[in-house]
């Protein structure tokens, strides 16, 4: 099945206006036949290189038989289990395209050292690591990497038997797993990590835990024929005209998995689509949100929802000016991508890019060399210490009023961040919160587990409109973990990405306020006040 959209109010307005327009400029066959001109001169050299992906399905064909023959060989060594490691594109791809298949990928994107332990200590002797890295550089990918090795020297296993790169071709991984002797894949240089699903990236870690590569990647050549035709309609031209041509602009995204058989596409959804539109002050924010979100039915004039359903109505009528989407889940990864590309064009903004995911990335390794004393309390209640403006928490002595003040100073047309630099798995419930700030505040509602959030959304709080307000959940609740030949520990580095992330949104002039926490009792005050 390729992918249908469907759309009233607002949305349809906007399909009605802009894909007209598309079809005479040609922008599906330009995006195809790769032309860089379409996003201006100034986006011209980056688009010239990064356009590969409409052209991933034929690249990647032959990796499938290199993949599977590997996995048998790793079966045939008692592997069982599949980790992978990665960051941002990296790692949702794989997560989204497992998860729906129905096959096990514990998926480690995270500097939490319990986090990091639990991937360490489960089920060692029979796992299978897969690191990947498009630049080859990736801290925390490269400190995972290092974890792993001595983890596996440590029971007799030699880690280029059970370690598996992938990453672009002349990276500095590349480079240091060939001489060591491990198998590398490389991917196409020409597709961007948040571009990457149905690259090496996206089907490697996927096809190693079992999924059916040739499956997915025959549903986006399904679709591929009609992407890249101008014609009125292809799904492509739509759903970019819906997500970037309302006027005025609804620009945050509301998007709600309502029936869709494709699990986590939402969150791989979000960092398309904030990392490739949030900058020059201008983009489109996605909320993932669950089904009974207050969201859903604020009515708000910045809002434009988009469900993700198993079929799409063409009998009835889409709800209260909603776009639905529908399709299988290669299709609809292809799909997404293109409609970001249109997205980019009538944003006017180039949506190959990332210029201020950089930023936090530079405080954090400079918090590291320097390392400054934590910033002190504002005041501490029930066992959680409060940081954050002087200004915004003077006089305030609980838990309950610091989050109240930083709630009071959203704009009216602004967005709250929940960033938790905690074990999402162990924590997992904490998400939960997310509904409750929504509901008290009238206002969208984003909720990101630190530091992975920082490949995806961290673009659009940094580079996009300035009208967010962040509240950070921070703190060591397990014990620290050290990264071998580093001089920092897991702990260390994780809080040095948090810090150094706030310290980049307060210099840009947004508010914000970090809870730290240092004990289960703390982080159920946390969870108390936040709901």
């Amino acid at each position: 099945m390729s992918v249908t959209v469907a759309a009233r109010g607002d949305a349809l307005s906007a399909i009605e206006r802009h894909v007209p327009a598309l079809v005479e400029q040609l922008v599906a066959s330009r995006i195809t036949a790769g032309d860089a001109t379409l996003w201006g001169p100034a986006a011209e050299a980056e688009a010239s290189i990064r356009l590969g992906w409409t052209q991933a399905v034929a690249i990647s064909r032959p990796l499938v038989a290199e993949i599977a023959t590997l996995r048998a060989q790793l079966h045939e060594r008692g592997v069982t289990r599949i980790v992978l490691c990665g960051m941002g594109g990296s790692s949702l791809a794989p997560e989204v395209i497992t998860r729906t298949a129905g096959v096990e990928l514990t998926v480690l994107d995270s500097t939490d050292p319990g986090q990091v332990a639990s991937a360490l200590d489960d089920h060692l002797g029979h796992t299978a690591v897969v690191v990947s890295s498009k630049s080859g550089s990736t801290v925390e990918t490269d400190s995972q990497k290092r974890s792993f090795e001595a983890a596996f020297r440590a029971i007799g296993v030699d880690p280029t038997e059970r370690i598996i790169v992938v990453t672009d071709p002349g990276s500095p991984l590349e480079q240091a797993s060939l001489a060591a002797g491990y198998r590398v894949f490389t991917a196409d240089p020409t597709v961007g990590g948040r571009y990457s699903a149905l690259t090496a990236f996206g089907l490697v870690p996927s096809g190693l835990a079992g999924v059916d590569l040739d499956a997915l990647l025959d549903e986006a050549e399904a679709a591929s024929l009609l992407l890249a035709i101008d014609r009125a309609d292809n799904p492509g031209l739509q759903l970019g005209a819906a997500i970037a041509g309302t006027a005025p602009l609804r620009d945050k995204l509301v998007i709600v998995a309502d029936g869709t058989h494709i699990l986590g596409l939402g969150d791989w959804i979000e960092q398309l689509i904030a990392e490739s539109t949030g900058k020059e002050g201008r983009g489109v924010l996605p909320v993932v949100v669950e089904p009974d979100a207050p969201e859903l039915t604020s009515g708000a004039p910045d809002v434009q929802v988009v469900r993700l359903v198993a079929d799409a109505r063409a009998t009835r009528e889409v709800e209260r000016g909603e776009v639905e989407v529908s399709g299988s889940l290669g299709a609809q990864l292809l799909t997404w991508q293109y409609a970001t590309a249109v997205a980019g064009v009538l944003l006017g903004i180039n949506p190959f890019d990332q210029p201020d995911v950089e930023s936090a990335k530079v405080a954090a390794r400079g918090l590291l060399d320097a390392r400054p004393e934590p910033v002190a309390a504002a005041f501490v209640d029930q066992g959680v210490e409060v940081v954050g403006p002087a200004e915004l928490l003077a006089g305030a002595s609980r838990l309950e009023e610091a989050i109240a003040r930083l709630e009071a100073v959203v704009p009216a047309d602004g967005y709250i961040a929940v960033q938790a630099y905690l074990d999402r798995i162990a924590h997992a419930d904490l998400a939960a919160v997310r509904g409750a700030v929504a509901q008290r505040t009238g206002r969208p509602v984003t909720f990101g587990w630190g530091p992975r959030f920082l490949h995806s959304t961290g673009q659009y709080h940094k580079g996009g409109p300035a009208r967010g307000v962040f509240l950070q959940i921070t703190g060591r609740l397990a014990d620290d973990l050290s990264i071998p030949d580093r001089p920092f520990s897991y702990a260390e580095l994780i809080a040095a990405q948090a810090a150094g992330d706030a310290a980049v949104l307060a210099a840009a002039g947004m508010p914000v306020v970090t809870l730290r926490v240092h004990d289960a009792a703390a982080l159920d005050a946390v969870r108390a006040a936040l709901r």
